[in-house]
């Protein structure tokens, strides 16, 4: 399916969205030993709360998650083996495995796999969000390139993403109460709505006006620019992502 119509989605609100969905799939594949544990289920809650495609829905519930979790095993065929499946968490984060002076030589970075990042793809300068990386390549150029998996996507859609210029951590929406944090001249990462397509790209706030807020929280307007096309648009904090000066 065309990725314009499969950006990083923002369901009518109805449980889980489909990339949570994918990744405790993932999740249910890999182990089923911590998937009921209190703790694990808060973290993925945390995790699925801060990520941009639950902006403007419902918080997740730890309870949520447990639950999700204990119906799908009950449905579940008692004998199924199911092979794992290649991820970050078991040593194939291929960001990991870059160094940092991008030789082919040198010491390993840190583990990144407890960060989310997004990456931009090539087919339309939209950004993100990384499910897996699969593999990375050193160019002749010297310049590094990892292939990723786009969260909801098939092995169809993997892409070659340049590290230095494609890459970076995932932008956190914005919270009423940070609106404060946007500045004239800012780099934001804004939600776009069009008829046909609803993709995230990189903007510039070009003029704030502030407002009061209200119970529905922050009633400013951000004019920004969008940085692939320069077109402009006057949009509301809940659009936007990620403030990077």
């Amino acid at each position: 399916m065309d990725r314009l119509l499969r950006p990083r989605e923002r369901h009518v609100f109805s449980g889980f969205t489909k990339p949570e969905i994918d990744k405790m799939e993932t999740m249910l594949e890999e182990s089923e030993e911590q998937l009921l544990n209190q703790e694990f289920c808060k973290k993925i809650a945390k995790k699925f709360n801060r990520s941009s495609g639950r902006a403007g829905k419902p918080i997740v519930k730890w309870t949520e998650v447990h639950s999700w979790f204990q119906n799908r095993q009950k449905d579940a065929p008692k004998n199924m083996h199911v092979l794992p499946k290649v991820s970050p968490s078991n040593g194939t984060n291929a960001i990991s495995q870059v160094p940092k002076d991008g030789s082919k030589a040198g010491a390993r970075i840190p583990d990144l796999s407890d960060l989310e990042f997004e990456a931009r793809s090539s087919k339309d300068g939209a950004w993100y969000d990384v499910d897996i990386f699969i593999g990375h390549r050193f160019l002749g150029t010297g310049e590094v390139e990892v292939r990723v998996r786009f969260v909801g996507f098939g092995a169809e859609e993997d892409e070659w993403v340049n590290v230095k210029k494609s890459v970076r951590q995932r932008s956190i929406p914005l919270d009423h109460s940070e609106c404060h944090k946007v500045k004239e001249g800012d780099l934001v990462l804004c939600f776009q709505e069009r008829r046909d397509c609803l993709i995230y790209y990189d903007a510039h706030v070009l003029e704030i006006q502030r407002r009061l807020h209200d119970i529905r929280g922050c009633r400013c307007l951000f004019l920004i620019r969008y940085d692939h096309d320069n077109t402009e648009e006057r949009v509301r904090l809940r659009r936007l992502c990620g403030v990077r000066c």
